[in-house]
């Protein structure tokens, strides 16, 4: 079989890279294609001097396709490293997923790919992890101070502009192609995926 990928969506804490790895699929990182924070495209938060590291305009969506496209057809890439802490890549590393007939694509800007991949022929699935607000918060919250990704006071304006806008965004990667699901009915989906099942997906 051709290899074809699974794009895994959802707000920021949803549950994505955990899910991603509790398949045992090899998973490429959408998040490393962040661009670098002095790069003068870099969208802002109205009314704020934040970078709105949520928008996809702060997202290199041509090389994450780019790097999709490569693993399907040669099952290797380069990817970037990047480092949220200090918002730049520090480097490259190469994927390697071998003859895997499948591999997830996951971050929270996968959505903006779907049509393209399946343009592409590349597709297998589109799937949105979505749950309840409050619990997305906590999980974000807990994982970005553990890591440090930013500065306390920016994680907290982020994490509450974001749990008031999480139904919209699930609602924006529903729209785009995505099927908004639970983590149970996720895992179902990639087991259809990994067995052959293949599912057009269609924008609302």
């Amino acid at each position: 079989m051709p290899t074809r990928v699974v794009l895994l969506t959802g707000p920021s804490g949803s549950g994505k890279s955990s899910l991603a790895a509790r398949s045992g699929l090899p998973v490429l990182r959408l998040d490393d294609f962040y661009k670098d924070g002095d790069d003068p495209t870099l969208p802002f938060v109205e009314g704020s001097a934040d970078i709105d590291w949520d928008s996809p305009l702060s997202w290199d969506a041509e090389a994450a396709v780019a790097a999709i496209a490569e693993l399907c057809a040669a099952g290797r890439t380069e990817v970037p490293v990047y480092d949220i802490a200090t918002s730049s890549r520090t480097g490259t590393e190469a994927l390697d997923i071998a003859r895997t007939p499948l591999f997830i694509a996951e971050g929270i800007f996968a959505a903006d790919v779907v049509v393209r991949c399946q343009e592409l022929g590349l597709l297998a699935d589109a799937i949105c992890l979505r749950g309840r607000p409050s619990t997305t918060f906590r999980r974000r919250l807990a994982r970005d101070l553990r890591e440090g990704r930013k500065s306390v006071p920016m994680l907290l304006r982020r994490g509450w502009r974001l749990m008031r806008a999480e139904r919209g965004i699930v609602a924006r990667h529903t729209a785009l192609g995505a099927h908004a699901c639970g983590r149970d009915e996720a895992l179902g989906r990639l087991a259809a995926a990994a067995a052959g099942r293949h599912r057009a997906v269609a924008r609302a």
